[in-house]
């Protein structure tokens, strides 16, 4: 392993803050309502999947975003650009803080995370069903998967069998990274998370803990390349139920970090205080959060709404 980003590029109680009733003298004016509404309209004529919370002060806007979009799916990355530029802040998804005693840790530990404990063998923590499935993938791939770790083994099949982070499209947190920065508008992440914490997080968890993982890859692989475009036209066709089910996206779901329990966990309660945080903010606040964060069974957008926030756009579930 020479680089830790080979392993951290799968990488990111809320108090109800809307009054129940609210005087005239609170409510926005006029021409805020429609400068909100107007980046609204640019930012839903990029394509992407998007939806919208009303606060008595300004606007929210929730981009899903999918890693990896292929360069042939139809949308407008432009269209978010504008509406980036005219907003009034900017939140992206949660960054880690890597120090150079992490950077040496994943150095000196590099077969920790690349290969199974104690010259242990994959058939010795999977069925005989599964072991017999990943032997067959490994004989077609012409790869030998029997001493390495199963993250990285879901990983590679994922990468090199799908091939589904070749010839891809800016992602929309690139887009509207840039589009913000060239335009002085005020952004912050989601949270920084500490690289010790991550490497620990992937370091503690035994080999079991990766097996799902390894099965929604493997059902990936199965299912074909085909899943690749699909997933990007149901995407851009809003059709979120079916993004989710993919097999594609579930397996990058079952994966580290989001699988992990606590990391995972923290990940989507970041997301929800910090879209509670800014429903007081004035203005419009444009944040891009990983699709899957938001659309799962109890994720951001069932918190959102469970806890009273009006949320318009496609249905997620």
């Amino acid at each position: 392993m020479n680089s830790p980003q080979r392993y951290l590029a799968a990488f990111q109680g809320l108090a109800l803050l809307l009054a129940a009733s609210q005087s005239v003298a609170q409510e926005p004016a006029a021409s805020e309502n429609a400068a909100d509404n107007a980046i609204v309209v640019t930012a839903q004529r990029s394509g992407a999947p998007m939806w919208t919370i009303d606060t008595p002060s300004g606007t929210i806007i929730l981009v899903g975003e999918i890693r990896a979009i292929p360069k042939t799916t139809p949308w407008e990355p432009a269209r978010l650009e504008e509406a980036t530029r005219q907003a009034d802040r900017v939140i992206l998804g949660a960054r880690p803080r890597i120090s150079p005693g992490d950077v040496l840790r994943l150095l000196f530990s590099g077969s920790k995370f690349t290969k199974l404990p104690d010259k242990t063998v994959a058939s010795e923590y999977l069925t005989a069903d599964q072991w017999a499935r990943l032997s067959a993938l490994g004989a077609v791939h012409e790869e030998d998967y029997a001493r390495q770790s199963f993250l990285l083994t879901s990983f590679q099949m994922l990468r090199k069998e799908l091939r589904f982070n070749r010839d891809t499209a800016d992602e929309p947190s690139e887009v509207v990274s840039k589009a913000a920065d060239k335009a002085n508008v005020p952004t912050t992440r989601a949270a920084t998370l500490r690289g010790e914490d991550i490497i620990d997080s992937l370091a503690d968890a035994p080999p079991a803990a990766h097996i799902p993982c390894l099965n929604a890859a493997m059902d990936a692989v199965e299912a074909g390349p085909a899943i690749v475009e699909q997933r990007a036209a149901d995407w851009r066709r809003y059709d979120i139920p079916s993004v989710m089910a993919n097999p594609l996206e579930s397996a990058l779901g079952q994966c580290w970090p989001w699988a992990d329990e606590t990391l995972g966990s923290e990940l989507r309660t970041i997301w929800v205080d910090k879209i509670a945080e800014v429903s007081t903010a004035k203005g419009t606040t444009l944040a891009v959060v990983p699709l899957r964060v938001l659309a799962e069974s109890g994720g951001v957008l069932d918190q959102l709404d469970a806890r009273g926030f009006d949320i318009a756009g496609p249905e997620w579930k």
